[in-house]
């Protein structure tokens, strides 16, 4: 994949784009001044991102944007020092230690940090548009961190179709996101499981009242809970849930309402424009035509499955997700998946703690539903009882007030 300057034409230069309250285009936001190039663009707000995402489509500026919150000075140091120029929120710009030619048209993005210190990974605008094909007129939120390769993902729909307006979410205005999205005409949004169930759980009548054609789920493990409860809101709505990462791009794409995708999409017959999957262990191998650069050949995810019947579970990360109780192993997210499916519970995460006799028990915790009245650990741990092995019932359960979520729109689950 190599890296190309851009049209000047930009089909989705006329979207209506709504940030901060403001209705502008893309063609009529602020424009920012001549970027150097290698630039790393760190910013505090939509419109600035935005900006920057269509001074490199039109120049080929070689782009990394990104919340300041997420690149701390240490980043800041080795980005100088691989030849970017880091500009900053106030516009002030701290020029790069190494010159170096700029690679014009290339996108680079930083992993979630998941495994450790973010890393960078490139793409080009070509590679982060994997929405292809003629599009019904939608208007879709944009609630994600810049930088993201979910938000790539939304943005480089509007900025490559006609017709697909974008509603801007800033971090103070997630709270109320459905009010906003009402008030635009929201038609299709994307977001974490975390995301969908904060709305559910503050306000499910001002979601409900969203005019949603498209919900789209991805970021995290979706459970059958939240798609169930998100079908029951918008039953007339398309309900899909993607797998998408920085390194292999959106690789695995599910309609159909269930939790996990077809046991029978494993070990295809090769096709060039499709991503292949594999499962080597308990763990989910991809090899995607929309990698990053550099990623050649199969790509170990790190994310573990179970098989369910003729489905295929991602319940977390390799190096969480397993609990191993006495010598016996659980899956933290299918503990998970069995306190959500209590219909008292509005979210929860599960955990190992450390015990005597079998050095680790499972934990969790867990956000009650306020709209059916008070549980108990108790009914909990009975709950679970009749749905797992005694070793995978959790024998710790703290209650919190809110569910919690971070920058990225993801809780740790």
């Amino acid at each position: 994949m190599t890296a190309s300057r851009r049209s000047t034409a930009l089909i989705g230069d006329d979207n209506t784009v709504v940030v901060a309250g403001k209705r502008l285009t893309w063609r009529t936001l602020h424009k920012l001044p001549q970027l150097p190039s290698p630039a790393a663009v760190l910013v505090d707000n939509g419109a600035d991102a935005l900006a920057a995402v269509r001074h490199h489509a039109v120049h080929g500026t070689e782009l990394l944007v990104a919340t300041s919150s997420r690149v701390d000075e240490r980043m800041r140091e080795e980005l100088g020092e691989s030849g970017f120029a880091v500009v900053l929120p106030d516009g002030d710009v701290t020029q790069a230690r190494l010159k170096r030619v700029e690679e014009s048209g290339r996108v680079w993005l930083l992993t979630s940090g998941s495994t450790g210190r973010p890393k960078r990974i490139g793409h080009t605008l070509e590679s982060l548009t994997t929405v292809t094909g003629e599009q019904p007129p939608r208007t879709w939120l944009l609630p994600y961190s810049p930088g993201t390769y979910a938000w790539w993902q939304v943005v480089t729909v509007s900025l490559t179709h006609a017709d697909q307006g974008l509603v801007v979410i800033e971090p103070d205005e997630l709270e109320n996101w459905p009010l906003i999205a009402a008030e635009h005409g929201v038609t299709a949004a994307s977001g974490t499981p975390t995301f969908w169930r904060q709305a559910v759980y503050r306000d499910a009548d001002a979601l409900a009242a969203v005019p949603l054609e498209q919900i789209t789920l991805g970021g995290e493990p979706v459970d059958q809970g939240i798609l169930d409860q998100l079908r029951e809101h918008f039953p007339k709505a398309r309900i899909s849930w993607i797998y998408a990462s920085s390194e292999v791009g959106a690789s695995i794409v599910v309609h159909d309402g269930l939790a996990g995708f077809p046991r029978e999409w494993l070990d295809r017959k090769p096709d060039p424009d499709r991503p292949m999957l594999a499962v080597d262990g308990n763990e989910l191998v991809i090899r995607s035509p929309h990698h990053g650069a550099g990623l050649v050949g199969a790509v170990h995810t790190g994310d573990r499955v179970e098989f369910d019947g003729d489905r295929v579970l991602i319940t977390g990360r390799i190096d969480t997700d397993e609990i191993n109780v006495g010598g016996s192993k659980v899956s933290a997210g299918i503990v998970r998946n069995v306190l959500m499916s209590h219909p008292g519970v509005s979210w929860a995460r599960v955990f190992a703690r450390k015990a005597p006799l079998v050095g680790r028990m499972v934990a969790a915790e867990v956000v009650p539903n306020p709209a059916l009245g008070p549980i108990t650990d108790a009914d909990l741990v009975q709950w679970c009882s009749s749905r797992l092995p005694d070793y995978g019932v959790p024998r710790r359960i703290r209650f919190l007030d809110e569910i919690p979520q971070k920058e990225t729109l993801k809780s740790e689950v």
